[in-house]
C-alpha cells in the first residue's frame, strides 16, 4: 500500500483516519437535502476526505500549454488547416458535482480551441454534448456551461447540440471488437477530420476511452458493458485495471482510434467542493471554527423547517469553487495515465483493514439528478453503485458486511426526467430485484418503448433503459454485502420504498447498529465514510 501511495505521490494522510475516543462527540453526515449529527460507539473509525491540493494559477494558460505540448501527437495548431471538419465533444451536466463556478472549464477550453480554429481558417466546426443516454441538456444549461458567446455563435445555427443516441441516421457502426461488441458512434464525429474531446475527470471512472464510447454512442453499444455481468466484475469502478467495464471500453477505444483522429483534453480537480457558507461540510468536526458551528446550526435549522422544494432549489444553486489540478492533452491512453495519477494524488486515503459495518451519509446530488430529484432508485445507484466503489484494493466493507446509509428515501420522482424509473419502480421491482433477470426479461422492452423513446428524443427524459442501469450499478455491492440498512426513512411510504429494494430500515443509529450485529456478530469494526468531498480509500 505504501508503494502505491508513493507511486501516485500521495501526501501523508494518516490524520484523516481517526478513531472515536469520546462517545459524546458527534459526526456530521448528509441526509439527502439535510444532515444528521450522530455519535458513534467508542473505537469506531472515521475516514475523512483529503484537503484540497493547489489548483493551477491560470486555467487558460494550462490548457494552452497542454494542447501545444501534447502527449504522443503533434501540437494542436500543427494539426489544423483550412477546409477541414472539426468536432468538439464535451461532457454533459452530469459533471462536475456540484456544478463548478463560472467560467466552467469547458467554456475556458472551448473558447481557446475556437480561437485557434478561427486563426487556422477552420470554419466547419460543430460542438456536441456527450449525453450517452442521459437526458438532453436545455438551451439554458448549454449556455450555462459554455457561456453566452459560444452559445450565441453556435446554437442558433444548429452547430451546438445534444448527441442523440436514438437517431439511426446520425449513428455509424465502425465495426465490432474482438469480443463481438458493436462500436457505434455519432456520424458527425466519425466523418470529421479531427475530434477534440474536452473532459472533466472528477473520479477515476471518468475519461479515457469511456468518454467517446459512452458519450456519443448508441444503446446498442452501451448494451455490451452496461449490464449486470460486466458491472459485477468491475472491482472497482475506480480502478480501471480491475474493471470489466473499462476492459470493454478499452477494446472499443482501440477500434475507435483506428478509425478516428481523436485529440483528448482531460482535466482533474481538487476537493474544494463547497463555497464558504458550507465550508463545514469538508472539515473534520474538531476543526470547526466558531463560524463553522454557527453556519451548521443555521443551515440545519433551515433544512428542517423550510419546504422541501425551497431547500432543493437552494442546494441545486450551490456552485463548487473547484481548483483545476492538472490539464493534459494528446493521445487517449498516455493522457489518461497522467489523469489517473493526478486523481489518485488528490483523492487516495490509505486505510488498513476492512470494516464489518460501513456507515455513510447520502448527499443530495448525483450524476443523474442535477436540477432534479434524487429518487430511491438514484439513491441505490449513488450509494451501492458509486460510493461502495470508492476504493482501490479491497472494498472498505468486508464481504458479508453491512452498509448503513442515511437518507429520508422520499418516495418521489421527477416525472419529466425519470418516467421509465417510475414504471420500473412500480412494475419491475415488485416482481424481481435480480439484476440478471431484469436484464433478460425487461430491459429490451423499456429500451424500445415508443413513449420512452419519444420523451428521450423530444423532451428531457432519460432513456428508457437508464432505469435498469441505475439498478445494475449496484450489482457488485448486492453480491458483496450481507445487508443494507436505511437510517431514518421519513415515513411509511419511504419504508415501503426501502422494502421494495430489499433494504432494511432503522429509526435511529443505535437500532441500525443492533440490526447490523445480527449479521456480522458482536463488537464489529464500524467505519464512517465521511463524504463529500469525493475520495478513494486504498484498502489493504
Amino acid at each position: 500500500m505504501a508503494e502505491e501511495a508513493a507511486l501516485y505521490d500521495v501526501p501523508d494522510r494518516s490524520h484523516l483516519v481517526q478513531y472515536v475516543q469520546d462517545e459524546r462527540r458527534r459526526y456530521l453526515m448528509f441526509y439527502g437535502e439535510g444532515w444528521l449529527y450522530e455519535s458513534l460507539p467508542k473505537g469506531s473509525r472515521v475516514i475523512y476526505g483529503p484537503e484540497p491540493l493547489p489548483g493551477v494559477p491560470d486555467v487558460r494558460a494550462a490548457v494552452e500549454q497542454a494542447i501545444e505540448n501534447p502527449i504522443e501527437t503533434e501540437p494542436l495548431s500543427a494539426q489544423l488547416r483550412p477546409g477541414m471538419k472539426v468536432t468538439i465533444v464535451f461532457d454533459d451536466l452530469s459533471l462536475t458535482l456540484p456544478p463548478m463556478r463560472r467560467p466552467d472549464f469547458r467554456q475556458v477550453a472551448i473558447e481557446l480551441l475556437l480561437e485557434k480554429l478561427d486563426r487556422a481558417g477552420v470554419e466547419d466546426v460543430h460542438l456536441i454534448a456527450a449525453l450517452g443516454i442521459h437526458r438532453r441538456m436545455t438551451p439554458r444549461e448549454l449556455r450555462g456551461i459554455l457561456g453566452r458567446r459560444i452559445f450565441d455563435r453556435f446554437y442558433p445555427q444548429g452547430r451546438l447540440y445534444n448527441h442523440d443516441a436514438e437517431d439511426p441516421d446520425n449513428l455509424v457502426l465502425l465495426g465490432k471488437t474482438e469480443a463481438g461488441e458493436h462500436v457505434e458512434l455519432n456520424r458527425r464525429a466519425v466523418e470529421s477530420d479531427l475530434v477534440i474531446y474536452v473532459n472533466l475527470c472528477l473520479t477515476a471512472m471518468d475519461g479515457g476511452h469511456k468518454s467517446l464510447n459512452t458519450g456519443i454512442t448508441s444503446y446498442r453499444s452501451l448494451y455490451h458493458h452496461h449490464n449486470p455481468q460486466t458491472l459485477l466484475h468491475a472491482r472497482s469502478l475506480m480502478d480501471p485495471r480491475r474493471s470489466a467495464l473499462h476492459a470493454s471500453l478499452e477494446r472499443m477505444g482501440r477500434l475507435v482510434n483506428e478509425k478516428l483522429n481523436v485529440f483528448h483534453i482531460e482535466s482533474t480537480y481538487n476537493t474544494a467542493t463547497f463555497p464558504s457558507a458550507f465550508s463545514f461540510l469538508t472539515k473534520r468536526e474538531e476543526d470547526w471554527s466558531a463560524l463553522d458551528k454557527l453556519l451548521f446550526r443555521i443551515n440545519k435549522a433551515a433544512t428542517e423547517t423550510l419546504p422541501r422544494p425551497v431547500i432543493r432549489r437552494v442546494f441545486h444553486s450551490i456552485k463548487a469553487p473547484y481548483g483545476v489540478t492538472s490539464v493534459q492533452a494528446g493521445k487517449t491512453d498516455p493522457v489518461h495515465a497522467i489523469t489517473l495519477k493526478n486523481i489518485y494524488r488528490q483523492q487516495l486515503v490509505p486505510v488498513e483493514g476492512q470494516a464489518d459495518v460501513l456507515i455513510a451519509g447520502t448527499p443530495y446530488l448525483g450524476p443523474y439528478n442535477v436540477y432534479s430529484i434524487l429518487n430511491p432508485l438514484l439513491v441505490h445507484c449513488l450509494m451501492l453503485g458509486y460510493m461502495f466503489n470508492m476504493y482501490l484494493g479491497k472494498p472498505l466493507v468486508r464481504e458479508g458486511g453491512v452498509l448503513i446509509l442515511a437518507h429520508p428515501m422520499s418516495y418521489e420522482f421527477h416525472e419529466e426526467h425519470h418516467p421509465s424509473y417510475i414504471r420500473f419502480f412500480e412494475e419491475v421491482l415488485p416482481q424481481t430485484r435480480d439484476p440478471e433477470e431484469i436484464f433478460q426479461k425487461y430491459e429490451r422492452a423499456y429500451a424500445e418503448d415508443p413513449e420512452f423513446r419519444r420523451r428521450f428524443r423530444e423532451g428531457y427524459a432519460f432513456h428508457g433503459a437508464h432505469a435498469m442501469y441505475m439498478w445494475y450499478w449496484g450489482t457488485h455491492a448486492l453480491h458483496h454485502l450481507g445487508k443494507v440498512i436505511v437510517l431514518k426513512p421519513e415515513n411509511d411510504r419511504a419504508r415501503e420504498a426501502c422494502r421494495r429494494m430489499g433494504y432494511d430500515t432503522a429509526d435511529s443509529l443505535p437500532e441500525a447498529l443492533e440490526k447490523a450485529q445480527e449479521v456480522v456478530g458482536a463488537d464489529p469494526q464500524i467505519t464512517l465514510y465521511h463524504w463529500p468531498p469525493i475520495f478513494l480509500c486504498q484498502v489493504s
